[in-house]
């Protein structure tokens, strides 16, 4: 029932070239920085990320896609990163994009063991039409588009609405980051990190969990636990150094005005 590991490269065993990978976080909040850096440093290419969004330049997935280890990204947003435009423009990554709501329930279904769902999300769009460009030719045309998803009309609330098939997602590994964890890996998130961690988690075959906060298993109080350890298969607890090491999306300040022209020009 200890499932905790020395290092990033003991919880990254079995990792393969190929494998999709989900991963936790939301923006820059609650990414497992530690264990994607291991990914980086075990060489693993061409993967599938599934993720809300793949970081910035030099931080959390921005750093695997730097370095060309991502064939292919599933994600709901895709700003902040001009590397990720430039490759995706470029024809270099393939990029399926998905609502946001939507690409957590995929998640979320890929761990409960629903192979799929029907949601009124993009029904009358190029979600469920297709068309949108998943990979880009080197020329700027599209080498391949999203294909046509199922749709029925169903009755919802009272009245008929289009719904659209949606397929659930498992990946070979599942990465995310957790404020508290015990040794039985139970997890607990803090604030905006709960937000897509949870569901990553759920769809990883193998499911590996850094960790800020290492706690005996009894510790956590069970009604505050927001995964379960069965969802966990190897915990990585990290240092303080490695627990503090987290960046700012965009940092917005306002001015003191009380504050001199020099001392504004600092700020």
């Amino acid at each position: 029932m200890d499932k905790v590991v020395p290092d990033a490269a003991a919880a990254l065993q079995g990792l393969r070239d190929g494998d999709t990978l989900s991963v936790g976080g939301f923006g820059l909040c609650g990414v497992p920085s530690v264990l994607i850096q291991g990914v980086l440093d075990s060489g693993a290419r061409d993967l599938q990320v599934v993720s809300n969004n793949c970081g910035v330049d030099d931080w959390g997935l921005g750093v695997l896609l730097r370095e060309k280890r991502i064939r292919r990204v599933i994600a709901s947003y895709v700003g902040e990163n001009k590397e990720f435009e430039r490759q995706y423009l470029s024809g270099e990554v393939e990029v399926e994009l998905c609502p946001q709501g939507t690409l957590a329930e995929r998640l979320r279904a890929g761990g409960s063991g629903i192979p799929a769902f029907f949601t009124p999300t993009g029904a009358g769009t190029q979600v469920a039409e297709g068309g949108m460009p998943w990979r880009y030719a080197a020329d700027g045309s599209v080498a391949l588009a999203s294909p046509p998803k199922e749709t029925r009309e169903l009755e919802w609330f009272g009245r008929t609405r289009t719904v659209v098939l949606e397929h659930a997602i498992v990946a070979d590994l599942g990465l995310v980051r957790a404020w508290k964890g015990d040794r039985h890996g139970n997890l607990v998130f803090h604030a905006s990190a709960r937000n897509f961690n949870p569901p990553a988690a759920m769809a990883g075959r193998v499911t590996l969990a850094e960790v800020e906060h290492l706690v005996e298993p009894g510790e956590l109080d069970p009604d505050q636990v927001h995964l379960p350890g069965i969802y966990v298969q190897r915990v990585l607890a990290l240092t303080p150094e490695q627990a503090a090491d987290k960046r700012i999306e965009k940092r917005t300040v306002t001015p003191d005005p009380a504050a001199g022209p020099a001392d504004r020009q600092e700020a």
